[in-house]
């Protein structure tokens, strides 16, 4: 048995398992001790039992999956146009100088800025439909993974390149190598691109939608039903971690060598969005 205080050894997945549902366990219940003591106002903390039930209000009356499809298909779209761009410039950026030093002056900075402040300019430049709100999820996605691409290709041995070299490869032929060495950890990525783009579209779609996971939890919040409001939340979180899973594996099966490397440097990956967030 591995002591709790032994550095990075693995636990059994049982335990895994156990210290999951109790860490959720014990959420719900200081969520209802807080509720029940009435320490916050009922608007500002429902109870659990009332979330609950809003979450079955929202899968019978209010098109729960319809509005998790219509915020998937934004984010898809977006996702798809971020690694059409990010990755061919990713390539370019990490294979020539003169390009890294050409768009690195305006993407570095990017990466630090607060997307929320971009959403008035999207709006003035491209209204209120659907243009607006997959050009916005496009914008928080794109750099972010332009500079992870950029990362990936630079991290490839040049003992590799010096090996094609000397077999006689031209450049399309060695960039060809930077992609394939490359693009397994920048598949790793997608996954935490996809939260970025989860976290964006609540966003996105408070701003004149008719449908989706955004629209319905500030529908919610207008009539000043904070039920429906959490269960919105709630619903958000699973569909969420399920696009996530599917992600992984389908990871697992296309790139299985990567799962160590993965489990390592994932967390490190993500706390360094959240910084720049």
């Amino acid at each position: 048995m591995v002591q709790p205080t032994s550095i990075r050894k693995p636990i059994a997945r049982p335990l895994t398992l156990i210290l999951g549902v109790a860490a959720w366990t014990a959420v719900v219940a200081i969520w209802s001790l807080v509720t029940w003591s009435k320490l916050l106002p009922p608007l500002a903390l429902p109870e659990p039992l009332g979330v609950v039930q809003a979450i079955v209000r929202l899968w019978t009356q209010y098109d729960l999956l319809g509005n998790v499809f219509q915020s998937w298909w934004r984010i898809a779209q977006a996702f798809c146009w971020s690694a059409a761009v990010a990755i061919p410039l990713g390539l370019l950026m990490g294979s020539f100088p003169w390009v890294f030093h050409l768009v690195n002056p305006i993407a570095a900075p990017m990466r630090s800025m607060p997307i929320t402040a971009f959403l008035p300019a999207f709006i003035a430049l491209f209204g209120m439909d659907e243009g607006m709100k997959v050009g916005f999820l496009f914008f928080g996605m794109f750099f972010y993974l332009l500079a992870l691409v950029v990362e990936q290709v630079n991290r490839v041995d040049h003992a590799l390149l010096e090996t094609a070299y000397t077999l006689g490869a031209k450049v399309h032929h060695v960039l060809w190598l930077l992609f394939r060495a490359s693009f397994p950890a920048i598949f790793g990525s997608f996954r935490i691109l996809y939260d970025i783009g989860w976290t964006y579209v609540i966003l996105a779609e408070m701003v004149n939608a008719r449908k989706g996971v955004g629209y319905m939890v500030e529908a919610a919040r207008k009539v000043l039903d904070f039920e429906r409001v959490y269960a919105g939340i709630i619903a958000i979180g699973v569909a969420a971690f399920l696009f996530r899973w599917l992600l992984t594996v389908l990871e697992n099966r296309l790139f299985p060598w990567q799962s160590p490397a993965r489990e390592q440097s994932e967390p490190a990956i993500s706390s360094s969005h959240g910084t720049k967030k």
